[in-house]
Order: C-alpha cells, then structure tokens, then sequence
C-alpha cells in the first residue's frame, strides 16, 4: 500500500462514514431531539445563570452539551430498538442538532445580561452606588418585560450573518476551534470505538454529578442563615477569611477550573493577591485620609469604591487592547483574503473530507433575501417595543445601533473564527458609554445605556455563537437548514427559560446582589457603575481612585502587550488581566477552588496523563453540573420558606468566650 495514501485513509473522517445515509435536513430536527434539547437547556441555564450571580466566569459548556445529548437519545434509540420501534437510527448531524439548540438556548442566560445589565438597572443594585438613585435610573426586573425583550432583540444577530456562512466557512476557512473541537468530539461519538469511549465518559461523568448534587444537598443543612455553613470555613485562619481568603468547598468552580486553562486560575489568584492580599490592606488604613471614615462599608465614595472602580478600569484596559487587536487581525486577515484571491491561480484540489463536507454544506441554501427581511422586520418590531419597554432608550437610539451592528457582528464572529475570543461584552461596554453619554443624566442615561448594551451584546454575541455551530455542521455534515433552525428554537426558548430561572433566582434568594451573600452578582455592580461613569464621567471616584484607575488601565494594556510580544512559549506564564481583574470586587475564595481544581487535573495528568485527558472534561462537567442542578430544588426550597436547621459557624477563641459567658449567664 502507498505511504502517502495510507496516511490519507488514517486522516479522512468522512471514509470513516462512508456507506452512511446523510439524512435530509427535515430528518436532522427531529421531535425527540428537540425534546432532549429543551430538558437539557434546563440544566445548563440553571449552570450558567448561576456561574452569572456568583462570579461571572463561564467556561465552555459545548462538550458537555454534546457528550449529554448522546447520552440521551442513545438511551432513547436503544430502548426503541430492544422494543423492534427503532424508526431512525441516532445521527452524527442529529448530535449536532441537539448541541446547537442547547448552547443556543443557555448562552441568553449570559447575552440576556441577567447577572449584568439587567440586574444592574434594579433597586438591589442601585442601593448599593450614591449616584443616579432616582425613579428614572432604576427599573426592577419582572417576568413579563424581561420574556419580551429577550424576544424581540436576541434574533437579529442571527439574520446578519446568514448570508456569509460559505464566506467565513468555506472561503477564509475560518478556524473556530471551540466548534471544531465539538464537532470532532461528535463525530467520534458515532464510530465504534467513540460510542464505547462516550458510554464512559458518561458514566463517570454521572458519578461525580451524584457526588456534586449529594455534597450540595448535604452542605444545606448547615445554612441556616447568612455566613453559616461550610463555605463559611476560614481554611487559611480568620483573618485570612476576613480577606476573602479561603476554600469554600464549591465542587461547581473545581469543576470549572478542571476546565479553564492553568494560566487563567493563576491570573486570578493573582489578582486577588494583589488586591485583597496587599491593595485594599493599604487604602483601609488610609480611612479618614483618602476618604470619610463614617462611610459605610457599600458606599462607592469609600473603600468599595477603590474596589470597583479599579477592577472596572482593568476591564476597560483589557477589552480595549484586545478590541484594537482582534479587529486588526480582522482587518489584516480580510486583505489577506482578498490579496489571496485575486493572485491566486488554479486553486489546489479539495480533498475528499473538504469535497464531502463543501457539497453539503452548500446544498440547503437560506436564501439571501429571506435573512434581509428576518433583519429589517424584525429591527422594525424592536425599534417600536423596545422604547415602550425601557422609554429612556429613545427609538432612534437603537435605529443607529441596527444600522451599524451587522459589521460588528461580523467582525465579531471574524475575530472569534480566528482567535476563538467573543467580544460581545466589549461591543456592549461600548454602547453603554456612547449611548448613555448621548442620553445625559437628566434623560435616564443610565438606564438608556444597560439597554443598549443588552440591544448590542445580544447581536454580536449570537452572531458568533450561530458562526460557530455552523463550523461544528460543516464538520458533521450537518445541513446548514437544520443548523439555523436548532438555533432559532433554541434562541426561542433561551427568551422563556432564562427570564424564569433568574425570576426563581429572584424570587428565592432575598439576598440576590448583596456582597457577601451566596449570590453576589459582581458583574452588576460593575455595569451599572459603567453606566454612572458614562453620564456623569468621574465625580462618583473618591481621592486618588482615578490615578490608580490609570495606573491599572494602563498596566492592563502593557502586560497584554507582553504576553503577545514574548510568544505563546512564554506567554503562558504571564497573568490575563482580565482574569486578575474579576478578584479586585469580589475576592479570592472562587480562585483558591479553581485552582484546587487546576491542581487535581495537574496532579492526574502527572499519574495517567492519557486518562486524565480523556476523561477530565467529564468529571469537570459532573461537578459543575451536580451543584448546579441543586440550585433548582434549593430555590424551590427557599420559595416555600423550608429553612434549613443548623447554622455552623466559626468563631474567635474571644469570640467564642464572650458567646458562652452570654449563654451561661
């Protein structure tokens, strides 16, 4: 046998289906996959939106959604096939269906800015900042306007880019390496050897979600009230814990940090050195100094102010650099595409894999005519209802912003095909500032400005997002049809089922965005301060927090420009200012879990790196799944007012005397 055509039968993956039916694209959305679909968006809504109300780090949930939705129908077919009422056999493109629908629907519960923008604009929030506290600068959330506006502005994104799928796929031949890695991992699933290998990973990964659910169910009992339970431990020593120091025993963020590169975990430990270790130490003494030592602990205008201000400017810094940089690339690599083709001479030819998948992929066109009314019709129903939703947001206001958003979605998705970076909340941390400047104060500007943000990022977010499940289809020969269909059904249900997760969120938890409590929602704050900053510029900062804004807005940038300057070899050892920022507001504990979870993975791939290669992501997700699927019960809880028994907390050897002299007396 030829060398070289050996390699190539090892190397092609559509040999290995060759002989197999591709189903037509009505066969591909199929009743039980959309059934699958809706119970596991579920799930994973209840993941991210917890993710969003704790720290705001969401890692990619694409594997997981995959490796469940094989779970679920292969159970289903092969109980159907034992029973001789197997009809249609389980599909690779089928698989794809599923995954699309479920990211889809769980990414609004992040685009949908319920731990954000959203929550940003509510009185909770507003409590907590001295400036813009009037009825027209605060809007409390409730159920039916939230539905609404998820519906009629998550969407458009969608429609934008329609019409250059065979342009970013086929003709750049973007990479998209989150939709390649998942349409690898599909296409595995459904050879022999990748079924067996999945049926594994499956049930370890069920393993340590009874684990994560049992551990959450069982660390309930000894929450009785706030600082109880076992997330209360002060494992570094009191003061230690005064200083946001300490493991609090989240299987959720051990998962996630399983998952996380290494260097993203290190950042934030870093971070929260830097910032609660030595930084906030340091302006604490200079109370009555710097700034009013009557100030309570919340007022912007004292120590929390230090803390905000200064982790948003590091945000500033570092989605700025990488802005200007990912529409660089993006500049630089459409040149280079169109220098390509117009001196290119006879194009080289397409291999059997590329012939395949290209002939499929242009076989079920979405007419270019059909996205431009989908865009404009529905532009027209926004620009009428979003004004009536939020009245600051004038419609014209968002007639500019449907003006320009198809280029930023595409430089979005552009950008995200090459460097597999979204900068959705970059593009909305724009709008914030323009719109609400535009607005001014007396107009509601704060209010007009988190709309917008939520009008942008839902465009550009699922505009990458859909680019990215139409790499995952071309690599399964998924038909584009079925692609954008799972999309639009799982966009549909992501605007019903995030609204009522976080309304349960809501309803359950009292405590919803007060610092220190179970759920912080950090990210509101931050965006309503953003807000703040962009009507009424720098009045809100107390003495010196502009120069140390400057001096982290800058340093942000320089350490961005370091690690793009020394190379990937070295690279991986410089912090990500972005990561070290999100420590700076709310503390280190969630980085210590992340990096136990680091340190397990270091530790296994150490012991049995193929194993722990293999098997990782499905213990990660297991964990991070279990404790998030407990929040469902735990709210349900909540809302019938069952509290748990015992509150275990833990006291000073002084403290703890005064406690006993008070009982025994």
């Amino acid at each position: 046998m030829d060398l070289e055509h050996g390699d190539e039968e090892v190397a092609s993956v559509e040999k290995a289906f060759q002989g197999k039916e591709v189903p037509r694209w009505e066969k591909q959305v199929t009743l039980r996959a959309m059934l699958v679909s809706v119970v596991l968006a579920v799930l994973f809504t209840f993941i991210v939106m917890k993710l969003n109300l704790t720290t705001g780090i969401i890692p990619s949930l694409n594997i997981s959604a995959g490796l469940l939705g094989f779970f679920f129908v292969k159970i289903w077919t092969n109980l159907l096939s034992k029973s001789g009422m197997l009809i249609q056999p389980f599909t690779r493109q089928e698989n794809t269906v599923i995954q699309t629908c479920i990211v889809a629907s769980s990414g609004i519960a992040f685009s949908g800015g319920f731990g954000s923008y959203i929550f940003g604009m509510s009185s909770e929030i507003a409590k907590q900042s001295p400036e813009a506290n009037t009825k027209l600068d605060i809007k409390d959330p409730s159920l039916g306007w939230m539905i609404g506006f998820a519906l009629v502005v998550s969407f458009l994104g969608l429609f934008s880019v329609v019409p250059l799928r065979k342009i970013m796929i086929i003709d750049f031949k973007l990479t998209y390496p989150s939709g390649t890695a998942t349409a690898h991992l599909i296409n595995s699933f459904h050879t022999a050897d990748g079924a067996k290998l999945a049926k594994k990973q499956v049930r370890l990964l069920g393993k340590f979600f009874s684990f994560s659910f049992l551990w959450g169910f069982f660390q309930w009992f000894y929450t009785a009230s706030d600082g109880c339970g076992f997330k209360e431990f002060p494992t570094f020593g009191l003061e230690a814990y005064q200083n946001k120091f300490f493991f609090d025993f989240s299987t959720t963020y051990v998962g996630v940090g399983m998952i996380c590169p290494y260097i993203i975990n290190i950042s934030l430990l870093v971070g929260g050195i830097i910032s609660w270790g030595i930084m906030w130490p340091l302006i604490n003494a200079r109370k009555g100094d710097w700034y009013s030592a009557e100030l309570g602990s919340s007022s912007l205008h004292g120590l929390q102010g230090y803390k905000v201000f200064i982790a948003i400017a590091m945000i500033l810094g570092d989605g700025l650099y990488n802005f200007v940089k990912v529409l660089g690339r993006t500049i630089l690599g459409l040149y280079n595409q169109f220098c390509k083709r117009n001196l290119a001479g006879p194009h080289s030819p397409l291999s059997y894999d590329d012939e395949c998948r290209t002939e499929m992929f242009l076989k079920d066109q979405i007419p270019f005519w059909f996205a431009i009314i989908g865009y404009v019709g529905i532009a027209i129903v926004s620009i009428i209802v979003v004004p009536y939703i939020f009245h600051q947001l004038k419609w014209y206001y968002i007639l500019v912003i449907y003006i320009i958003a198809p280029a930023l979605a595409f430089c979005n998705a552009y950008g995200c095909g090459l460097t597999d970076w979204s900068l959705a909340s970059t593009y909305g941390k724009l709008a914030i500032f323009t719109i609400g400047a535009w607005a001014g104060a007396s107009d509601g500007g704060v209010i007009a400005g988190l709309a917008a943000c939520g009008v942008m990022m839902n465009i550009v977010s699922t505009a990458s997002d859909l680019m990215q499940d139409f790499k995952t289809g071309y690599l399964t020969l998924a038909s584009p049809r079925s692609m954008f269909i799972s999309q639009i059904f799982g966009t549909a249900m992501g605007c019903i089922i995030s609204p009522c997760v976080f309304w349960l969120f809501y309803k359950a938890f009292g405590n919803l965005g007060i610092p220190g409590s179970a759920y912080p929602a950090p990210y509101a704050l931050v965006y309503r301060n953003m807000a703040i900053l962009g009507v009424d510029g720098f009045s809100a900062l107390p003495n010196y927090c502009l120069t140390l804004c400057c001096v982290f807005f800058i340093a942000a940038i320089v350490i961005n420009l370091i690690r793009d300057f020394v190379g990937e070899k070295w690279a991986k050892f410089i912090p990500v200012p972005m990561a070290m920022a999100i420590p700076f507001y709310i503390g280190t504990y969630f980085a210590i879990d992340m990096c136990v979870g680091s340190l397990i993975l270091f530790i296994w791939r150490l012991v049995d790196k193929v194993n722990a290669d293999t098997f990782g992501s499905a213990v990660a997700s297991g964990l991070i799944c279990g404790d998030g699927i407990w929040t469902l019960p735990s709210s349900f809880l909540a809302l019938a007012g069952v509290k748990p028994p015992i509150c275990m907390k833990f006291l000073s050897r002084k403290v703890n005397a005064k406690v006993d002299g008070f009982l025994g007396s």
